[in-house]
């Protein structure tokens, strides 16, 4: 049986939160230092992370961690 990946989203709450109803693990993050905790926080289960463009900032360049995609402005 294979393990079922998961979809992260962080960034601001207003721009996040609706990929809940899609069953994605929504992170709100209003500022930098919030964006980069929820960075730390994402389970070994996470496959693909949805970032805002100001998380996107805020997490910079990581390597070696899940795919990212970073939502328009």
């Amino acid at each position: 049986m294979t393990a079922m990946a998961t979809v992260a989203v962080i960034g601001e709450a207003v721009r996040v939160t609706g990929f809940q109803l899609a069953g994605a693990l929504v992170f709100p993050a209003e500022d930098a230092a919030a964006a980069r905790t929820a960075w730390r926080a994402l389970g070994p289960d996470v496959a693909v992370v949805i970032l805002t463009p100001k998380a996107a900032i805020a997490v910079g360049e990581v390597s070696g961690g899940p795919l990212t995609v970073v939502m328009p402005a």
